[in-house]
């Protein structure tokens, strides 16, 4: 009760979101390489070109939509702005599938990213890389659930890596493997690929650019998410898309077509593969560093990557939970790991459940991805739309950062890149969905489920379906403390009337009772049961005092004369007996001006005690009233 609730604070500067966003979505590369490579084969490198120029105008619409509404919810919140609670949910329900998915195939890669760096080839198979990945997501949640990881200790870590290890196979891929005609080498349009297969790796490819959801989930603690956010994101990805061309390029000219085995052998350990290439070409033990620093750097920005997607996960869930979308639980923090119990429970039991699926699936590396892809296109379709809604219904809504090339439509500006960005993002939505058998089945019968969530959320509630539920000011949390007998020891005097008055405060807050003790010092010359008429009438007087204020709050004050050679083991004691929750203490400003900051008494207690203290620090007026009334 005495220490202040945390809360998120706007900590973060370009520098670290820079890290952030770079390492959220470089990190995608070490799982999404293969699967785009299988069926991309030559083309990929153009095919990741493609899709991050749509990601970047993708992030265009994100980087205006989180500095004009700079709060957790992401896509969720935006649409919910522009739309209603009921569009803001389904998006933000499609984007719950999305972290899952980015949880599930992270969990899923490391241990064949560590089967590479530690030569053990168990865990490149089924049924050990199932166990492994299922007991890092629940190693992890079970850590979420109790502490809260520096988020930003990680995005220092996690780009470092990523850049050693990119740089590492760029340049050493560049100089022992590439040579002209060796990317496109055995591909032939209609054939390797067919163009089924090419428009298949299209919306594959959008799993290699993760995180934009958890870079704008940022914006809350972003110190100016109007300037450093898009910034850092726009530089972010810039540098990311070229970096999967060039690893593409190394790896499509070490495993060439028409059946490229990054997306066969090296399927789940894509740059380890490439590792492996370059082993061949240089002198064994140079090799093996290569390909051990890969692996096991892999490993770790894949396990960053996991617990990242995770409070990602969890925040969207608070945000969702605040506004009447989830239930109220998932809405409520708590106070030292700052997320919800109940939502790292939930993202726990279901990723893994996903993974633990994904081992009876013959081809759960393309499913997963299909999926992932039919969630996330369906966000950045609704983000654009929301943008330019808001353009629209919203033209005085303060914006740090527009979109540029905006056009005029019926008097209101509206982003040219966000309709372009729609129109695309649906048109590889709908490309999904024909050719993805888990976009076509799976996303729908996810967001079937997330409708009758919502539906019984909002009928429990007595909410409308489509009602804005305002969120409540105050961050909320689930374990602040719930008193049921507060201890307060009294003293005649104004000193005595603020620590009554305080308890009796709380105690009407608590619905709790007031048991007010006046502690009887007994010199060690005199036995505990003398009489002791002056100290024993201003007892009297004192308690009277805290019944008086009770009475005026309608708070039961219960009432207690102690006689003790010690005020200190006296009210400890007492608390002890009585299954005090809460003792109330003054602390006066001549101890806090001295070394020991509290009196002998109030330092016993707070050692002592079996329950929480509230120490009030009473200013030095306080104390010149009460010599002026004596």
């Amino acid at each position: 009760m005495a220490r202040k609730l945390p809360g998120l604070r706007r900590e973060l500067d370009a520098r670290s979101l820079f890290s952030v966003a770079y390492g959220e979505i470089a990190s995608s590369i070490y799982f999404a390489l293969g699967i785009v490579a299988l069926h991309a084969v030559g083309f990929t490198p153009f095919v990741l070109l493609g899709v991050g120029v749509l990601f970047l105008l993708v992030a265009l619409s994100y980087a205006e939509a989180t500095s004009a509404l700079p709060e957790t919810g992401g896509a969720a919140t935006f649409v919910r702005r522009a739309f209603n609670d009921l569009a803001g949910f389904m998006t933000g329900w499609a984007l719950f599938l999305d972290y899952l998915i980015v949880i599930a195939l992270s969990a899923l890669f490391v241990p064949h990213y560590l089967a590479g760096a530690l030569q053990v080839p168990a865990l490149d198979r089924n049924p050990w890389d199932v166990v492994v990945g299922v007991g890092v997501i629940v190693v992890i949640g079970a850590i979420r659930l109790v502490r809260r990881p520096s988020l930003y200790t990680l995005g220092v870590i996690v780009p470092v890596l990523d850049v050693i290890a990119q740089l590492v196979l760029i340049g050493f891929g560049f100089a022992l493997l590439v040579s002209p005609g060796s990317v496109m080498h055995g591909t032939s349009l209609g054939s390797a690929p067919t163009v089924h297969s090419l428009v298949f790796a299209i919306p594959l490819a959008m799993l290699a650019f993760t995180g934009l959801e958890t870079v704008a989930n940022l914006a809350e603690e972003a110190r100016r998410p109007g300037v450093d956010l898009p910034r850092s994101l726009f530089a972010a990805i810039l540098t990311v898309v070229t970096a999967y061309v060039a690893i593409a390029i190394v790896g499509l000219s070490a495993f060439p077509g028409p059946v490229t085995q990054l997306g066969t052998t090296w399927l789940r350990s894509p740059l380890v593969g490439i590792a492996d290439a370059i082993r061949g070409h240089t002198n064994t033990t140079l090799g093996d560093v290569i390909r051990f620093f890969v692996g096991a750097s892999g490993a770790l920005i894949l396990l960053a990557s996991v617990t990242t997607a995770i409070s990602g996960f969890c925040r969207l869930a608070y945000s969702l939970g605040e506004h009447g979308q989830l239930p109220r639980a998932f809405g409520r923090l708590n106070r030292r790991t700052l997320v919800s119990p109940q939502a790292i429970v939930s993202v726990t039991v279901v990723s893994s459940a996903i993974v633990i699926v994904s081992g009876f699936l013959r081809h759960d590396v393309a499913f997963l991805a299909s999926v992932f892809s039919f969630g996330v296109l369906l966000a950045f379709t609704a983000t654009q739309i929301a943008v330019i809604k808001l353009r629209i219904a919203e033209p005085e809504l303060p914006r740090p950062y527009r979109t540029p090339l905006n056009v005029t439509i019926r008097g209101a500006e509206v982003p040219l890149p966000a309709i372009v960005g729609a129109v695309l993002t649906f048109a590889v939505w709908i490309a999904a969905i024909a050719t993805h058998p888990g976009a076509r089945y799976a996303g729908p019968i996810w967001l079937l489920v997330g409708l009758v969530v919502f539906v019984v959320v909002r009928r429990a509630h007595g909410e409308g379906l489509t009602e804005r539920v305002i969120a409540p000011d105050t961050v909320r949390f689930d374990d602040v403390p719930r008193f049921r007998r507060i201890l307060v020891p009294m003293k005649l005097g104004v000193i005595g009337e603020e620590m009554a008055a305080t308890a009796v405060k709380l105690a009407a807050e608590h619905r709790a009772t007031v048991e007010a003790m006046f502690v009887v010092l007994v010199p060690l010359e005199l036995p505990l049961g003398a009489p002791m008429p002056e100290a024993e009438g201003r007892a009297a007087a004192s308690l009277e005092e805290a019944r008086a204020l009770g009475a005026e709050l309608g708070v039961e004050v219960e009432t207690v004369t102690v006689r003790a050679r010690a005020i200190g083991r006296a009210i400890v004691d007492r608390a002890r007996e009585s299954h005090a929750d809460l003792i109330v203490l003054g602390s006066s400003p001549r101890w806090r001006r001295q070394s020991r900051f509290f009196s002998p008494t109030v330092d016993f207690v707070l050692r002592q005690a079996p329950c929480e203290v509230l120490i009030v620090a009473f200013p030095q007026r306080v104390l010149d009233e009460e010599l002026a009334l004596g």
